[in-house]
């Protein structure tokens, strides 16, 4: 009898997805051309949800894809909220760079569109995957 991996293709799909949308969203962060505020403060909140959504598809493979959307809006939604605070444990992990990346230093209202938009495309990337792969969810 066959042993089933416990790796699929869609995990590999997913992981490779990964592979092109971190040094795009860290090319984002870093992009100095033309509306580089704006590619750098929001579109890059795009590519931040397009990543959580993937990470999260890695642990949750079962789950729907519009469920790890849900999930990753309203956890980085939360996270913005908390941007108001400058509780020191947050304070502390914000003094570092990856701390700073992942969780932010400052409030924008602005930021939950963008959040949202990812979060969508999130979605859509994941059903896509699903589609190549044949894999029901």
């Amino acid at each position: 009898m066959k042993k089933k991996s416990q790796f699929n293709n869609i995990d590999a799909l997913r992981v490779i997805s990964l592979f092109f949308v971190i040094p795009a969203g860290i090319y984002c962060k870093f992009y100095a051309g033309p509306w580089m505020g704006w590619v750098s403060d929001s579109l890059c909140g795009v590519f931040y949800e397009i990543f959580w959504c993937l990470l999260l598809s890695l642990f949750l493979s079962k789950t729907r894809p519009v469920v790890i959307a849900a999930v990753v809006l309203s956890a980085t939604c939360a996270l913005e909220v908390l941007q108001l605070s400058h509780n020191p444990v947050l304070e502390f992990v914000r003094g570092f760079y990856i701390g700073h990346i992942l969780i932010g230093s400052s409030f924008h209202w602005t930021d939950f569109i963008y959040y949202a938009a990812g979060s969508v495309a999130g979605m859509f990337w994941l059903k896509g995957l699903g589609k190549i792969t044949k894999t029901p969810f």
